[in-house]
């Protein structure tokens, strides 16, 4: 099993920045990504960006130039930091980890609420 535990959510005003954290706990070497979601009221989830254990990173177009998804193993931590937010960035983020040599992401965490008002 892996534990994922998100931070840094909170209320910013539009152009602003905010870092998500992500700490990753457990049977980590079964996993070889995690990537952010976000889901608001009445969207579907959206897979924002993903980053490998090489460390290669993927990003949706949405949020391309804005955001970066970075990783520090030896603190098993990824981050994403968000930066030019807009109200439309206003979601629930949650961290979620792939197993290896699928498509699947078992593994999720709490979520973190972040809004952006206008």
């Amino acid at each position: 099993q892996v534990q994922l535990v998100e931070s840094g959510g909170g209320l910013v005003q539009a152009g602003g920045s905010l870092r998500l954290s992500c700490a990753a706990s457990g049977s980590t070497f079964t996993i070889n990504a995690i990537g952010w979601y976000r889901q608001a009221p009445g969207k579907p989830r959206e897979l924002v960006a993903v980053i490998s254990n090489r460390g290669t990173t993927t990003y949706s177009d949405s949020v391309k130039g804005r955001f970066t998804i970075s990783r520090d193993n030896a603190k098993n931590t990824v981050y994403l930091q968000m930066n030019s937010l807009k109200p439309e960035d206003t979601a629930v983020y949650y961290c979620a980890a792939r197993r290896w040599a699928t498509s699947e992401y078992p593994y999720w965490g709490q979520g973190t609420q972040v809004t952006v008002s206008s």
